[in-house]
C-alpha cells in the first residue's frame, strides 16, 4: 500500500518522467490524433502513456486500481462505485495544445481514498517541472517546498479564466466589468492549478472540470495555502465524475473578494453539450 514516504513520492515522480520521455516528448512534433465521441482530441501518446503508467503502478501497488481519463465512462463509474482507494490519472492533459505543437501540457496523477485526494503529482514535460503534494504534508516543485503567498486585491490580480466553459451571462459580465487586472488561458487544467500554486498568477475560474482535471492540482494548491471551491462557493467534489466549476485563488482574502463579486451571478454552464453533468453547488 502507498504510504506517502519520500521514496514512494519520488518513485512515482520518476515514473511520470519516464512516461513523458518514452511516449509523449518523442511524438510532440509528429502527432497522430483522432477524435473521441465527445469531439475532444486523443492521440497515441495519451493512450500509450496511460497503458505504461497503469502497468508500472500495478507492478508496485497491485491492490490499487486505476481510473484513467481514456477509460470508458462505465469503467470509471464501476471503479468509483467500489469505494476503494484508487489512482486517478490524466495521461496527457492539454492534448489539443500537444497536437498543435503548443508546449503546454502535462501528466496528472492523484491517489483518492475515502472521498479525498491523499496525494498528487503533476509533471510538465517541456519544462521538467514536477509538482507534488501529500495531504497535510505540504506541496513541492522539483523537491523544493511551495510556500503560501499573498495575493493582491482583486482589481490588481492576474488570473486564468476559461471563458469557453463559463455561463454566457457570467462571461459577458466579466468582460464588461473586468473586476481584475488581466487574464490568461493556457489550455491545460492540470498545469493551470500548479502554476497558481507556484504564485505565477493569483486566481483561476473554470466553468466545468472533470475529476482527473482537478484531483491532483486542487490538492497541490490547497497544500500551499490557496483557497478553492465551486463558483457557487461550495466544496469541490473530490471523488466524483460530475463535472465541476472552479473558483481558486492564491489566498483566502482574494477568494472572499471573488465570492462577493459573484454573489447573485448566473452560473449556469455555457452549453448542455459539455462532458458530464456540471456541478455548480
Amino acid at each position: 500500500m502507498f504510504t506517502n514516504s519520500e521514496s514512494e513520492v519520488a518513485w512515482i515522480g520518476a515514473v511520470l518522467r519516464q512516461a513523458a520521455e518514452r511516449f509523449i516528448l518523442p511524438r510532440f512534433h509528429e502527432v497522430v490524433c483522432s477524435k473521441k465521441p465527445d469531439g475532444s482530441v486523443v492521440t497515441s501518446a495519451d493512450l500509450d502513456s496511460q497503458d505504461f503508467l497503469q502497468t508500472m503502478l500495478a507492478s508496485r501497488y497491485p491492490e490499487l486500481p486505476l481510473l484513467g481519463e481514456e477509460m470508458s465512462r462505465s469503467q470509471q463509474e464501476e471503479l468509483l462505485a467500489r469505494q476503494v482507494p484508487l489512482w486517478c490519472l490524466d495521461p496527457l492533459d492539454g492534448t489539443s495544445n500537444f497536437a498543435a505543437g503548443v508546449p503546454i501540457f502535462g501528466i496528472s496523477l492523484a491517489l483518492l481514498q475515502g472521498g479525498r485526494t491523499m496525494a498528487g503529482w503533476v509533471y510538465d514535460p517541456t519544462r521538467d517541472e514536477l509538482f507534488t503534494a501529500c495531504a497535510g504534508k505540504g506541496a513541492a516543485l522539483n523537491g523544493q517546498a511551495l510556500v503560501p503567498r499573498e495575493a493582491p486585491p482583486l482589481d490588481r490580480a492576474v488570473g486564468v479564466v476559461d471563458y469557453k466553459r463559463l455561463a454566457r451571462n457570467l462571461s459577458l459580465r466579466l468582460i464588461d466589468e473586468r473586476p481584475f487586472h488581466s487574464q490568461r488561458n493556457f489550455g491545460s487544467s492540470v498545469l493551470e492549478w500548479c502554476w497558481l500554486a507556484a504564485g505565477r498568477y493569483h486566481f483561476y475560474l473554470h466553468g466545468g472540470q472533470q475529476l482527473w482535471d482537478r484531483a491532483a492540482g486542487a490538492l497541490i494548491l490547497a497544500e500551499t495555502g490557496g483557497a478553492l471551491s465551486t463558483l457557487a462557493g461550495r466544496p469541490l467534489p473530490a471523488a466524483a465524475l460530475a463535472c465541476s466549476s472552479v473558483l481558486a485563488t492564491l489566498d483566502p482574502h482574494l477568494h472572499d473578494a471573488w465570492r462577493r463579486w459573484l454573489d447573485g451571478a448566473d452560473l449556469q454552464p455555457a452549453s448542455s453539450s459539455q462532458k458530464g453533468r456540471i456541478d455548480l453547488c
